[in-house]
């Protein structure tokens, strides 16, 4: 059990970057399920996040019908997932038979346990791989929505992290990064059109909510 456990430590330590940037399986089934998707190919707009993203399944699909779909789009996003399981799934199939015009990728509110650096470096090494197995697509990068009440940690956390990733635009010839989190916030940020403070759909009636169309 030991020497298991000497093991990890010396694999780990032979990693190169912070945990955020090594790639982890995570709901193998699904994934399995966007990888089958993307060998059918046609789609030129490809949704990457966690929960977040995942939403427009829900309650806010006929928005996400009316909206997305004239763009051949796909929704790969699943709940709960930090950096490193998006760069796991990107790494193992989900972008195999399809060269996507564009990816809107919103990822790292679920990495609560690392630094802003760090998820940051993960939020580059998910942008670097889209670039390296599909050069041509573009990427807008969405800025971490605001979770919870102001003040407090983690959204300041989140904001350090935007700071860092906006650094990535490069006028949009490969990456837009665009913030669109304070437009579910109230004057002086005491209002929310997200019930739970986190979820754009927490609050979708029958498909259609503020909250949805701000998106």
């Amino acid at each position: 059990m030991k020497t298991l456990a000497i093991a990890l430590v010396a694999m780990a330590a032979l990693q190169d970057g912070p945990k955020t940037t090594q790639p982890v399986p995570k709901d193998e089934k699904r994934h399995l399920g966007f990888v089958e998707i993307a060998k059918k190919g046609g789609v030129d707009f490809l949704l990457l996040g966690d929960s977040i993203t995942d939403g427009w399944r829900g309650k806010a699909k006929k928005i996400y019908d009316e909206k997305f779909g004239p763009l051949k789009p796909a929704n790969f996003g699943i709940g709960g997932d930090r950096t490193q399981h998006v760069l796991w799934r990107l790494k193992n199939g989900e972008l195999e038979g399809i060269t996507p015009k564009l990816v809107m990728l919103m990822i790292g509110t679920n990495n609560a346990g690392d630094s802003a650096d760090d998820v940051a470096a993960g939020i580059t090494a998910i942008v670097k791989e889209i670039q390296g197995k599909s050069p041509t697509t573009k990427i807008l990068l969405l800025g971490i929505f605001p979770r919870g009440e102001k003040p407090n940690a983690g959204r300041e956390k989140n904001d350090k992290v935007n700071a860092i990733v906006a650094k990535l635009d490069d006028g949009g010839k490969t990456v837009k990064y665009l913030d669109i989190g304070a437009k579910f916030l109230g004057a002086g940020e005491d209002q929310d059109e997200r019930e739970d403070r986190l979820h754009f759909i927490s609050s979708v009636i029958d498909g259609s909510t503020a909250s949805a169309q701000i998106w």
